[in-house]
């Protein structure tokens, strides 16, 4: 068997140690830490890099725990980072945000760690597939399925349709108000479902021919309306950090009149908590999905908001004071950028949920006269690999 000793130095963006082969390749490995030694077994091999897996810990790290949830060894791929201690997740992924910042941006900065959330028990919203009856997750590198109850990062009222629920074979989506206990079931058909009488629903076939459903979700005291094909936060707790971290990057910037741009806007979590702050006059959203413009209109009555659907490439920039950006998760990219310039704008408040592409989007930015003052973590996904930030950019 091929397995190579390699000594890993750093985690990188996606979740993998970053190791040096004897021939001097780079080397990805899943599961392993700063500062192991580890056998591997190569799982490809690039002209660049290759990839592998840990075989044998040869020198174990002080982060490295036991995985608290059994399901990981039966090899669920709902959770990659369980093996890491909660709190050297939460340091790890600060690393992760200031190598992609230096190597892609040129830019040296301490990366806040932002508020320790819970890390089990959080999600709202899971997204699986059914075999013969019961949900699981896909496992680790395949499409087979791993049936998984109890969930360990589930909601408790998402968790409970997970270990009692039935579903057909197939896609299975299970979305949760953590705040109001509406849930909802999204599935390929609904024969074969079997679940509490207060669940609703609801096929893709009815969806895409226009049946509309939804539940609803209390963040900031405030209830938000959330379409079935609408994307929201998977944690309310996270919503509001993300609220939180965001107000404070424009503290400043919203002088008495302000005109405040939401890009990629979605169902108007930030329009409609931001954009009511004393100082704002007008909101502009713009979001793209039919589904989240409609939640958008119905959600943002009490504030001063105009909802345009849209690509944000193909819109027409207005002036405004300060901007908040939630693109998915390539970033802003040239498009993204030029329209924040275009507004003219002293602020921008960008939330980015990849670290590659905020490396790419700072690099961008500062082209376009935009300079990063600050970058703070908000941890929606522990126990995962995934990398959540709101950055503060201010125009030079």
């Amino acid at each position: 068997m091929d397995a190579p000793t390699v000594e890993v130095s750093k985690i990188v963006a996606g979740g993998d140690g970053l190791a040096r082969g004897d021939d001097g390749r780079v080397v990805f490995v899943a599961g392993a830490l700063p500062g192991e030694q580890v056998r591997v077994q190569l799982t490809e091999r690039r002209k660049d890099f290759a990839r592998a897996t840990v075989v044998e810990i040869l020198h174990r790290s002080p982060d490295r725990v036991t995985e608290p949830c059994s399901f990981v060894a039966a090899g669920c791929g709902g959770c990659d980072w369980q093996h890491i201690d909660p709190s050297a997740q939460r340091r790890l992924r600060a690393d992760i945000v200031q190598d992609a910042l230096r190597r892609q941006a040129r830019v040296e900065l301490q990366v806040e760690l932002g508020p320790d959330l819970p890390a089990t028990g959080y999600r709202t919203t899971v997204r699986g597939a059914a075999l013969d009856g019961r949900f699981g997750f896909r496992h680790r590198g395949s499409h087979d399925l791993v049936p998984v109850a109890p969930c360990l990062v589930a909601h408790p009222r998402l968790d409970e349709l997970i270990r009692e629920g039935r579903f057909p074979n197939g896609e299975v989506i299970l979305r949760v108000g953590a705040r109001t206990g509406e849930r909802l079931v999204i599935v390929d058909r609904v024969d074969g479902v079997m679940v509490p009488d207060d669940v609703r629903v609801v096929t893709k076939a009815q969806l895409r021919s226009g049946t509309r459903a939804w539940y609803h979700e209390v963040v900031a005291d405030q209830r938000w309306r959330i379409s079935a094909r609408s994307f929201f936060q998977a944690r309310p707790d996270g919503a509001e950090a993300l609220v939180a971290e965001v107000t404070r990057a424009l503290t400043g910037s919203l002088a008495a009149g302000t005109h405040l741009v939401d890009l990629y806007g979605g169902v108007g979590l930030f329009a409609g908590t931001v954009g009511a702050l004393g100082g704002v006059a007008q909101v502009t959203l713009v979001e793209s999905g039919a589904s989240a413009v409609a939640d958008a209109r119905v959600n943002l009555t009490e504030v001063d908001a105009r909802v345009l659907k849209g690509d944000v490439a193909r819109w027409s920039p207005t002036r405004a004071g300060a901007v908040i950006a939630d693109p998915p998760r390539m970033g802003l990219g040239k498009t993204g950028v030029a329209a924040v310039a275009s507004t003219h704008a002293d602020r921008l408040a960008l939330v980015s949920c990849d670290p590659a592409s905020l490396g790419r989007d700072a690099k961008l930015l500062f082209e376009a006269g935009y300079e990063l003052r600050s970058a703070t973590l908000v941890d929606l996904f522990p126990h995962t690999s995934h990398v959540e930030v709101v950055s503060r950019f201010d125009r030079t």
